[in-house]
Parts: structure tokens; C-alpha cells; sequence
């Protein structure tokens, strides 16, 4: 049964990722993945694996940081997503940029084969964390580094709600930033994998909106649609509608201030050496 619910849930994945045209688009995918390169403090030559290189914003920016002696791979599931990543480094000058489609969690590389492990926001959908890391810690080589950022366990409010609607109605969505959502419990973790000189950095991504039934009900699409929302469709037309409407009300009805709602994202920044 797991091995099958993987699949479905990796399918799933997919079909949300696939569909995501406008990306780049996005209000904080560019601004978070450029500061995590430039947390992650990357040198001349380097050898960098950027996991889950989505439209290659870490790879490319990476990859100007490393320079020609240095060589950045980009790996992604999404054929859709590295579609649009070959597309932009058509249009650079850089040589030493190389993008692979595949599972992040069935990488197979060669011990010590990076001087750094890079992934933006895309911790939170790997099936099992530790295996991951494990892996990075095992791909870098001595003295080398993992970089990545987590959300804060109760980012976004308007998707704790969603979560909490959900529920009402005997629908678990889990909460993806959960197992890496306190600063305590990336510590812990990193350090039984054995890393060491942990740093991390607390960064507010946040924004304030304002709320009508149609915001709502965008919103209520952004998060059912979602890898961590689509459980949802699971219920009968009926009482899916039911749920909706719930939601919808109860946005409507969050702490307001004079800037609108304030969508609470505060980030996690960790760098890590082997």
C-alpha cells in the first residue's frame, strides 16, 4: 500500500506542477530562491546539485555564482516545470548548466561527487525527509554543504484554515510544513544525520490582501488544487460544496486590519556542512 500510495501522491504532484505555466510568476518563487543562493554564500568552481530545479531559478542564478571552472545540475520531476528551465538557458551565455528530469527521491549520484546540495521550496513535498537528506549528506563531499529553506510550521493562514475546514468535514489534509517547521526539530534532525555548524536565518515573506468572496474562492482553488488540498475532491458533490462555502465565509471572517488580511510566511534559511 505504500508503495502505491506514493504513486498516486507523485502523480498528483505532477499534474499540479505541470500545469504551473506561470510559475515564475509567482509573488515569492524569483525573491526566496535568490536569497537562498545568495545565503548559501557559493564559490568560484563549485559543483552544485540543485534538487527540484523547477524553472531553474536556483540553477541559473547558482551557475553565474560558480562561474566556468564550476558546474551546477538541476533536477527535477516535472517535465513541464524544466521545460521552461531549458527555455531560459537557451537565452544565457552559460556552459556549465546541465538539467535532468527525475524523482529527487531516486537520485542515484556517486559518494562525494558535490561541494553543495541546494533546494527552494520544495523540501515539504519529499516523501521522507531523512532519507533525503541522508542521501545530500552522502553526495557532498567533506567539509561541503546543504542549503534549503522550510516554511514556518503555521505559514499561511488562509491554508491552516483550509486544512481546519477540511477537517470539519472528515477530510485530512496534512500540513506539509509540519515536519520541518520549528527551528528545534530541522536542528535535531540534521544533526543525527550528522551534520554540523548548523545556521539558520528567519526571513517574512508575508503580505497583506484584501478579502471578497471572489479572493476567497481563488484562494480555495490555490489550495485545493494543491498537491496538500486536493484530498478534498474525495468528498460527494454535495457536501464538497458544502465545504467550500464554509471556507469561503470564514476567510471573509479572519483578523482584518487596515492593510487587509496579513497572510503570515515566515521562512527558514539552513545551511549545513558535512
Amino acid at each position: 500500500m505504500k508503495n502505491k500510495y506514493k504513486t498516486a501522491y507523485k502523480q498528483q504532484l505532477l499534474t499540479d506542477f505541470n500545469n504551473r505555466s506561470n510559475y515564475d510568476s509567482g509573488r515569492f518563487y524569483i525573491p526566496i530562491a535568490n536569497r537562498l543562493v545568495e545565503f548559501a554564500n557559493l564559490k568560484n568552481g563549485q559543483k552544485i546539485l540543485d534538487i527540484a530545479t523547477g524553472t531553474g531559478i536556483v540553477a541559473l542564478n547558482a551557475a553565474e555564482k560558480v562561474g566556468s571552472r564550476g558546474k551546477v545540475i538541476g533536477v527535477d520531476i516535472s517535465t513541464g516545470m524544466l521545460s521552461n528551465a531549458k527555455r531560459k538557458l537557451a537565452e544565457t551565455s552559460l556552459h556549465n548548466v546541465e538539467f535532468i528530469e527525475a524523482d529527487a527521491e531516486e537520485l542515484d549520484f556517486d559518494d562525494n561527487s558535490f561541494d553543495a546540495v541546494l533546494c527552494s521550496l520544495a523540501v515539504c513535498y519529499l516523501t521522507d525527509i531523512p532519507a533525503a537528506l541522508r542521501k545530500w549528506h552522502r553526495f557532498i563531499k567533506k567539509d561541503g554543504f546543504i542549503a534549503f529553506n522550510v516554511w514556518q510550521e503555521n505559514a499561511f493562514p488562509t491554508s491552516v484554515l483550509f486544512r481546519e475546514v477540511a477537517q470539519r468535514f472528515n477530510v485530512n489534509v496534512p500540513n506539509p510544513n509540519a515536519p520541518m517547521g520549528t527551528i528545534e526539530r530541522c536542528t535535531i534532525l540534521l544533526q543525527e544525520i550528522g551534520f554540523r555548524n548548523i545556521q539558520v536565518e528567519t526571513e517574512q515573506f508575508g503580505w497583506y490582501f484584501p478579502v471578497d468572496e471572489k479572493i476567497a474562492e481563488h484562494i480555495w482553488l490555490m489550495n485545493a488544487k494543491n498537491v496538500f488540498g486536493y484530498q478534498v475532491f474525495q468528498l460527494p458533490p454535495d457536501k464538497l460544496e458544502k465545504c467550500k462555502a464554509e471556507y469561503i465565509k470564514e476567510m471573509q471572517n479572519l483578523a482584518t486590519t487596515d492593510k487587509g488580511i496579513c497572510n503570515d510566511a515566515p521562512i527558514f534559511f539552513i545551511r549545513a556542512v558535512k
